[in-house]
């Protein structure tokens, strides 16, 4: 698997998307679009698995074909003559919220299934969504389509819309919710206080 760098873009939905094409790009495939309709249909996908996250990262959880129309889209404001073809969906969970690159490599593309359909030559656009629960699994979702870049999954005045009250999505023009914040902010008081031990130990 291609080496990823490290991204800091202020939404973890938005650096893993980047993530996804730095890897593509490595194996000459071509970059996905960005696509906040697909976006917003992953995080959709991940809110409606709450409580199906089994041990080994796995989702446990397979919505009907007819959600990403009749329930994922119309809740994100997607045009529906814009609805296209879903590609391929790349799901996973952890227990707790871990970086953008760790979550691609050690929670979503961790199998030769994964990464084929990461590296499909039919994808042209990508969407990727990610949500924690209070005192439960974190979730991220992939979705990937075969649709124009600016003609496919269009969001009904750019999104403005949509109440986004859970987690974030790529290409959404809104902050992550607290509750995510709340989760890196926990993570990184731990590992501070870890690094503040470690240096009174020394002392």
């Amino acid at each position: 698997m291609a080496c990823i760098c490290c991204l800091s873009s202020g939404n973890p939905a938005n650096d893993l998307v980047e993530i996804i094409n730095q890897n593509r790009t490595a194996q000459k495939l071509e970059r996905l679009n960005d696509n906040p309709g697909l976006g917003c249909m992953a995080l959709q996908y991940v809110e409606l698995c709450k409580g199906n996250c089994s041990g080994n990262s796995a989702v446990n959880c397979k919505p009907p074909t007819d959600d990403f129309t009749e329930v994922f889209a119309p809740n994100c404001g997607v045009e529906l003559p814009t609805i296209g073809t879903i590609t391929g969906h790349i799901v996973g969970c952890q227990s707790k919220y871990t970086e953008p690159s760790l979550a691609f490599a050690n929670v979503l593309v961790k199998d030769k299934k994964s990464l084929s359909v990461l590296r499909n030559k039919s994808h042209s656009g990508v969407g990727v969504g990610l949500v924690g629960f209070h005192k439960g699994p974190f979730f991220w979702c992939v979705l990937f389509s075969n649709g124009g870049t600016n003609s496919s999954f269009v969001l009904e005045d750019r999104g403005e819309g949509i109440k986004q009250k859970k987690g974030c999505y790529s290409g959404s023009a809104f902050p992550c919710n607290a509750g995510h914040r709340s989760a890196m902010l926990f993570n990184y008081i731990i590992t501070f206080s870890y690094l503040f031990i470690s240096l009174l130990n020394q002392i």
